[in-house]
């Protein structure tokens, strides 16, 4: 069967959809990846790993955060025009406007049927991080087109039971649609190997690592009022950001944060196209996001045996029981988080212990290859021939 893949970013898509991208490479199935072009400032080297999987790439239009209807209802259109041409058996969504738009195009060209049209709530997005007027107005016109996405799907799959009690309150999910969860897209637990903890307190600094784009929802104004504390108390701390640079809604320039750096608050390590030489050099992975769908980051960290810390959130909460694999804090408290990350540091047994605990959980719960397994069949293409 063919199976279209729809997302944002080849970064993403080959980051974290990879495994699902070769299992069904592997039982036989054409695995068609659409995103929209690479920028100038993006690297070939996603497109390449797309490829290098036995998927074949194409691109569409997309103006990932802009509000310009007329850009949307142009993606809307190419993508009719590309759903047309390859005639998938099965589609695949995921994030907000590939999740809205695909289904709508689909809509639109008649292929594949209803029934085999599969969107992952990955995520909610800007309008649902944090309360204003702008923002209630934004959700009410999100939330309608979450409700004409899903009567014209199949099967939707949430991250975390945050986000689908948010939708069944609002009335956003229609009796026609299939309601499933899944555990995000998993981590590649061989990939993401345990390794050696650096040395720490007093031999060194205790470094906690967050890994993410530069945005006020992924908590990073939290994270640097909490570094500029533990700056104050002289604590044996190192925070370190790793992640590209935004523009547009919601982002922290860029300037912001190497102020910070240039005044020896947090170190910068820019963005990479791999990040496990830096999980390997950190004690922990932190990560004080307002809403995840289910966040990669930390599963990683787990992976590699780090512990983590994060804020008390929808998607972070699922995936970090506080006390045994790292520790929860109030959302939006730099004060807390300041302190939940002086606590680990003082007590290097404890980071061991968290650290082997969010291995084990990403052995038992958040492995790539279960959660692509579980998708494939649930689109009736595990097993290649007999799929069929």
């Amino acid at each position: 069967m063919k199976l279209l893949l729809l997302g944002n970013q080849a970064r993403a898509m080959s980051n974290f959809w990879s495994v699902l991208i070769a299992r069904a490479v592997a039982d036989g199935h054409e695995v068609v990846c659409a995103v929209p072009p690479l920028q100038p400032s993006d690297a070939p080297v996603w497109e390449a790993a797309l490829t290098g999987l036995g998927a074949r790439l194409v691109h569409y239009p997309l103006d990932r955060k802009g509000l310009n209807p007329f850009h949307d209802i142009n993606t809307i259109l190419a993508l009719r025009r590309l759903i047309q041409a390859e005639r998938p058996d099965r589609l695949f969504t995921y994030t907000i406007k590939p999740v809205l738009y695909g289904a709508y195009a689909a809509a639109l060209a008649g292929t594949p049927a209803r029934a085999h049209r599969t969107l992952m709530i990955a995520g909610l997005g800007y309008a649902f991080e944090a309360d204003s007027p702008a923002k209630r107005m934004l959700r009410r016109i999100t939330g309608k087109l979450y409700r004409l996405a899903f009567a014209l799907s199949g099967t939707v799959y949430f991250q975390n039971r945050d986000d689908r009690k948010l939708f069944e309150r609002r009335s956003i999910i229609p009796p026609s649609i299939e309601v499933r969860m899944c555990r995000g897209t998993g981590v590649d637990v061989e990939r993401f190997a345990p390794a050696p903890l650096p040395p720490l307190p007093p031999d060194g600094p205790a470094v906690f690592l967050f890994v993410g784009r530069l945005l006020e929802a992924k908590g990073l104004r939290e994270l640097c009022r909490a570094a500029s504390l533990l700056k104050e108390r002289n604590a044996p701390v190192v925070i370190r950001i790793l992640g590209p640079a935004e523009t547009g809604l919601g982002a922290v320039p860029l300037e912001e944060i190497t102020a910070l750096r240039d005044n020896g608050i947090i170190e910068y390590l820019g963005e990479t196209t791999d990040v496990r030489p830096f999980i390997a050099q950190a004690h922990a992975l932190v990560l004080p996001s307002w809403r995840e769908g289910t966040p990669c980051s930390l599963m990683e960290g787990m992976s590699m045996g780090r512990a983590v810390v994060a804020a008390d959130a929808p998607g972070s909460r699922e995936v970090v029981h506080h006390g045994d694999n790292g520790l929860l804090v109030p959302l939006r408290d730099p004060e807390a988080l300041a302190d939940a990350m002086a606590t680990l540091a003082g007590d290097p047994e404890r980071l061991r212990l968290m650290g082997q605990a969010g291995r084990r959980l990403a052995l038992e719960e958040f492995d790539a290859q279960t959660v692509a397994a579980g998708l494939l069949a649930g689109m009736n293409l595990e097993g290649g021939e007999a799929a069929r």
